[in-house]
């Protein structure tokens, strides 16, 4: 059996879980080398912790990687029965690499870019550091996966043509869950109108936007938050929501096993970024893309963005203009009175075929597989059963 071994951030990060979890799905074996954001967690795989770090604390994270990578290298028998490295993200990447170089090894290694850090896009000395290490580490990978096409065209093709061969792997939900019979397309009108914000809630601006729909209609809507707040990106998270009685933060949850009961009582979801305007806030598709889109859910997205270009391209949301602070309450105050305009885009997403939403089994296998033989190795997983969507960037 082929085995992994996957660099990951943030062992209870809820896309860590459900990528491990696709992999599994496909018949591979996986063994983690995991850092963590806080100590209560118990991964369901064979794991080493690679200690804690913290969300914004840079310099932290970077002497995490040298702490990381001895840890990893004094297992290094354990790291010598993978076939293949995967890490996800920049500091697990650098991590995995200085693992490699203390225990000698030559396992080849896939980079996972989940988006592009802000460290990536400055345009002073800094900025040019990092992209130089990523462009350095991208030339050792044998081949780089990103969730969206929006991070090849605005970033990778104009930093680092030629350096890389790319995989899209968006960010679907695991094809071996559970997550329950989808919906009928049915919309329930009754009152209040719910408006959800799902995942990690980084963005500043989105929680204005949401706190001020919330006091400006009242009782006629009902925001509801899930997710993991960053403290960092938001300190005053707690206070802004405090007192918002139709405005309600629900705390962590757990995915898939939440996603059914989160989805179930919302008529729209919340899927615009900011924290990293003009940057990967517009060349991202978050989770609640998908997730919402499996459970019928239509998504709402700023104008001009990755994430509205998905939703336009399928009829299956709305998007809003700037100024948000105004046309967004005008999109709210139009559903209000004609709560039937959720019901097409509630249509069109229950109609589209369910791999929209949930990946197809074999196609983590497929892009291990291809990785493999091009290293020349013979991959123990029979890849040619899958329908795959892994790919060659012919340009590099």
């Amino acid at each position: 059996m082929t085995r992994i071994a996957f660099f990951a951030h943030d062992a209870a990060d809820a896309a860590v879980r459900r990528r491990i979890q696709g992999f599994r799905d496909d018949g591979l074996d996986v063994v983690g080398f995991t850092m963590r954001r806080r100590d209560d967690i118990s991964p369901e795989w064979e794991n080493i912790d690679l200690g804690r770090t913290f969300d914004g604390a840079y310099a932290q994270r970077i002497k995490s990687i040298f702490r990381g990578a001895r840890l990893a290298a004094s297992h290094r028998d354990l790291l010598a029965t993978a076939d293949v490295i995967y890490a996800r993200n920049l500091d697990m990447l650098a991590t995995a690499f200085l693992a490699k170089r203390y225990t000698k090894l030559k396992t080849p290694v896939i980079y996972e870019a989940l988006d592009v850090h802000r460290l990536l896009t400055r345009k002073d000395l800094i900025g040019l550091a990092f992209r130089r290490m990523e462009g350095a580490l991208l030339r050792r990978t044998r081949r780089l996966v990103v969730s969206s096409p929006g991070f090849l065209e605005n970033h990778f093709e104009r930093r680092h043509r030629g350096r890389y061969v790319a995989s899209l792997i968006e960010n679907r939900l695991a094809p071996g869950a559970a997550y329950g019979e989808r919906p009928s397309a049915e919309v329930d009108a009754s009152k209040p109108l719910r408006i959800g914000w799902i995942g990690i809630l980084r963005c500043k601006r989105s929680l204005d936007l949401l706190t001020s729909l919330a006091r400006t209609f009242g009782p006629a809507i009902q925001i509801d938050l899930h997710g993991a707040p960053a403290l960092t990106e938001i300190p005053d998270f707690h206070d802004q929501i405090q007192g918002i009685t139709n405005l309600t933060y629900h705390g962590r949850y757990r995915s898939p096993e939440d996603l059914s009961r989160i989805y179930s009582g919302l008529h729209v979801v919340w899927a615009g970024d900011f924290m990293e305007a003009g940057f990967n806030s517009d060349w991202l598709l978050p989770n609640r893309l998908y997730e919402g889109g499996y459970f019928g859910v239509p998504a709402i997205a700023p104008s001009g963005t990755q994430t509205a270009r998905w939703i336009e391209a399928r009829g299956t949301g709305f998007t809003v203009d700037e100024d948000l602070a105004r046309k967004l309450p005008d999109l709210v105050r139009r559903l209000l009175q004609e709560p039937t305009l959720i019901a097409p885009p509630r249509q069109r997403l229950l109609e589209l075929p369910i791999d929209v939403f949930v990946a197809r089994r074999g196609e983590l296998a497929g892009l291990i597989g291809d990785t493999l033989r091009d290293t020349g190795e013979d991959p123990d997983i029979n890849v040619h059963q899958f329908n795959t969507r892994s790919g060659r960037n012919a340009t590099g």
